[in-house]
């Protein structure tokens, strides 16, 4: 799941993309995030407070619902996220990206992953 939200991170702020790498025999290899990725927990009331607060903050965000535990495809992933209103997501993850202390406003409340 955090490897599906954070895919989405590069293409809304390329920014965040870093260099392609290359080894000492020049063996190119992919760029990957410039930024470690903090991964926090909470209930399920947590998450749908952050996505809440990030949506009025006009933060940069990516969700994944427990619907999309179910499907296959990318196609179905949106057909399923599209099915439901904002408010009735049943989020089980969410990727916020912007200020760092907006972010940190945003995720109040939830606890670093161990």
């Amino acid at each position: 799941m955090t490897a599906f939200l954070v895919s989405g991170l590069g293409t809304a702020a390329p920014e965040v993309i870093g260099e392609p790498y290359e080894d000492a025999d020049a063996t190119a290899y992919l760029p990957m995030l410039r930024q470690p990725v903090l991964v926090f927990e909470g209930a399920g009331e947590t998450v749908a407070a952050a996505h809440a607060r990030a949506l009025s903050r006009s933060l940069t965000t990516a969700v994944f619902t427990t619907d999309l535990f179910g499907t296959g495809n990318d196609r179905d992933n949106r057909a399923a996220v599209r099915a439901v209103g904002r408010d009735a997501l049943d989020l089980v993850g969410l990727a916020v990206y912007g200020p760092r202390n907006a972010v940190d406003k945003v995720l109040k409340g939830a606890r670093m992953h161990p």
